[in-house]
């Protein structure tokens, strides 16, 4: 029962950072795609939380962030690790996009999580 407290105080949480993410992208040069894909983890999370069943919607989020991060990588492999924490400050666009594959993978990983918990959680129900 613990577990489900805490998995549930994850949803919340998690919800809550995507929905800030969405909300500090206003000065990204592509804010439109990333308020969307930071807005639909946030709606699996909060549809998670409302014992929505969320399995597909979750599993086609975290599949559409992992793609676009693969799209990423060419340009990723040529920045350098340490550039990318070096500064706040955008200083080429293999450095933002290196930051973004971060966002991406974070989505990714929590949607496919979430997917993974309310399929096992689907099956105690049933």
């Amino acid at each position: 029962m613990q577990g489900i407290h805490i998995y549930r105080f994850g949803l919340a949480l998690m919800a809550a950072a995507f929905v800030l993410s969405a909300a500090v992208q206003y000065n990204d040069p592509d804010p439109f795609a990333w308020v969307v894909i930071y807005l639909a983890a946030a709606g699996v999370s909060l549809a998670a939380l409302g014992a929505i069943p969320v399995v597909r919607v979750a599993t086609a989020v975290a599949a559409a962030a992992l793609a676009w991060a693969a799209t990423l990588l060419p340009a990723v492999a040529r920045a350098s690790l340490p550039a990318l924490f070096e500064s706040w400050e955008m200083m080429s666009p293999e450095v933002e996009e290196g930051r973004e594959i971060g966002g991406l993978l974070l989505v990714a990983g929590w949607t496919a999580f979430v997917a993974y918990r309310e399929h096992k959680l689907q099956g105690c129900r049933a």
